[in-house]
C-alpha cells in the first residue's frame, strides 16, 4: 500500500513539472501554476507517505 502511494506522488510530482514546463514554454501562465501546485501536491504527499514510515519503523 505504501508503495502505491510513493509511486502516485511521484507521479504527480513528475507531472506538475512536465506542466509547468510547457505552461512556461507556450508562455501560458495558468498552466504553470497549475505545475507548481502539483508537484506541490506531490511534494506534500511523499512527506507524509515518508512520516508514515518513520512511525511505522
Amino acid at each position: 500500500m505504501a508503495r502505491d502511494q510513493k509511486a502516485k506522488a511521484k507521479k504527480e510530482e513528475v507531472k506538475g513539472k512536465a506542466k509547468e514546463a510547457t505552461g512556461r514554454a507556450l508562455g501560458n501562465e495558468k498552466m504553470e501554476t497549475e505545475g507548481r501546485g502539483g508537484q506541490a501536491k506531490g511534494d506534500a504527499r511523499q512527506a507524509k507517505e515518508k512520516t508514515k514510515d518513520v512511525f511505522r519503523h
